[in-house]
């Protein structure tokens, strides 16, 4: 029940790589505790192919998610908002309660350059950045 759950909203500014990651991760190491959610300051309007395939790598299924602005979820309780990204750090709006901001800024992977392969260990590094990053702030839940 989301009501009983933890809600966590992870903002970025296209929503279709990052904060993509991230959700995913919450909802599949945290999903029993945590009522997840992700949205973009500049929503990109598709989830990028690599983010989902790297995250399908490690068991994480994307393919449903679509990139959401962060007006849908405005007005809403979050007991804690993560931004991923410096822009959506400055464009996040202020959440009414008490919900708390953690805030890394991580590379974007969608602008990676190079052959394939040194793009997909790009967007593999991220993922498994944020996976460190989540586990450390949510561990003990």
């Amino acid at each position: 029940m989301d009501d009983d759950r933890i809600r966590v909203l992870v903002l970025c500014t296209g929503n279709s790589c990052r904060s993509q990651m991230a959700e995913g991760w919450l909802r599949a190491l945290y999903g029993e505790h945590i009522a997840a959610f992700s949205a973009g300051s500049k929503p990109a309007g598709y989830v990028h192919p690599k983010a989902i395939q790297v995250m399908a790598e490690v068991g994480v299924d994307l393919s449903g998610a679509r990139s959401k602005s962060l007006e849908e979820f405005l007005g809403q309780r979050f007991e804690y908002v993560l931004t991923v990204c410096n822009s959506a750090a400055e464009a996040c709006p202020v959440f009414p309660g008490p919900a708390r901001r953690f805030h890394r800024d991580f590379p974007d992977p969608a602008k990676a350059q190079g052959s394939e392969e040194e793009v997909l260990a790009v967007f593999r590094a991220v993922r498994d950045e944020i996976r460190a990053w989540l586990e450390e702030l949510f561990g003990d839940v």
